[in-house]
């Protein structure tokens, strides 16, 4: 026996019956495998429509994105807009991106994700998010949800969360991996009420980007002088044949110090002048951070 439901039958299935059954998870389909059904369906007489169809390369885009993976649903909107379109007087029924707007109670957006208009629309709810414009965030975001591309709006959300906020805002960050994360289990359309808790809380968060800035900074560092010798206090004291070497040797233990910290070279010799961080004062957690490398900074002189 073979049963199918659209439910997580992890929480929908009887226990007593789920430990008896073998599971398997059906993926959604891709834009390009609904639009090969959807051929068959207008080119197979015998299994699809009796009758000539002609359907526009648009409207087709539009069902195979709209439908997010479920040929059924594909099928199901297919057969409205085929259904509710009048013959003309060569027995041909033309379907045009108008007739499937119409049927489908929803309007056209350009998301071909590899196309520039995908990547315009993630463009713009950065940009938007970065310069606090909540109400811009949203509707870039919205046209994510109703293009029903919520790998994409998972990403660059999450990105945005750590590049955008930053230290600035740090809870953020975490409220945006949880939500995120939450978003993709349970799918569209309930998914809209965490992307929209997200990016309102990431629009109007203080902004920061100083950690990035900050190992960019190290990494160009790295690239212009290379794997430069790590001082012998800080390497390696535990592998056989290191003591000899001097490794770890006068090292001084920052616990074993009153306050957590003792005076001692880390970087490389070469690096020694060099200050990546630069914290921003957008944020309370970001001034804290501040104050306390200032204070590092004075006692290391």
């Amino acid at each position: 026996m073979i049963g199918a439901t659209t439910e997580n039958p992890f929480f929908s299935v009887t226990p007593a019956i789920r430990s008896r059954v073998q599971i398997f998870e059906l993926e959604p389909l891709s834009n390009d495998d609904i639009k090969k059904a959807i051929n068959r369906a207008i080119s197979d007489k015998e299994r699809g429509f009796s009758f000539e169809v002609k359907l526009d390369a648009d409207a087709r885009d539009f069902i195979a994105t709209a439908t997010n993976g479920d040929l059924r649903s594909a099928y199901n909107s297919l057969d409205l807009a085929v259904m509710s379109t009048p013959e003309n007087d060569d027995g041909l029924r033309h379907i045009t991106l108008d007739t499937v707007e119409n049927s489908l109670q929803r309007s056209y957006i350009t998301m071909d994700k590899d196309g520039d208009g995908h990547y315009d629309v993630l463009s713009a709810l950065q940009k938007s998010i970065r310069g606090s414009d909540v109400n811009a965030s949203l509707h870039y975001a919205a046209r994510l949800v109703e293009a029903g591309d919520l790998p994409s709006l998972a990403r660059r959300l999450t990105v945005i969360a750590y590049e955008d906020i930053g230290l600035a805002n740090p809870d953020a960050q975490t409220h945006t991996v949880t939500a995120l994360e939450a978003a993709q289990k349970i799918g569209f359309p309930e998914a809209r009420i965490l992307i929209a808790n997200v990016v309102i809380d990431l629009a109007l968060s203080p902004k920061s980007n100083s950690a990035y800035l900050a190992m960019d900074a190290a990494l160009a560092d790295l690239r212009k002088s290379g794997n430069l010798p790590i001082p012998r206090h800080l390497r390696d004291g535990h592998y056989s044949g290191s003591k000899e070497l001097g490794n770890a040797k006068n090292y001084l233990y920052p616990h074993d110090f009153p306050e957590k910290w003792v005076k001692q070279q880390y970087l490389p010799d070469q690096l020694l002048d060099k200050n990546y961080f630069d914290p921003n004062q957008t944020g309370k957690y970001e001034r804290a951070l501040g104050a306390n490398k200032e204070r590092i900074d004075k006692l290391s002189r």
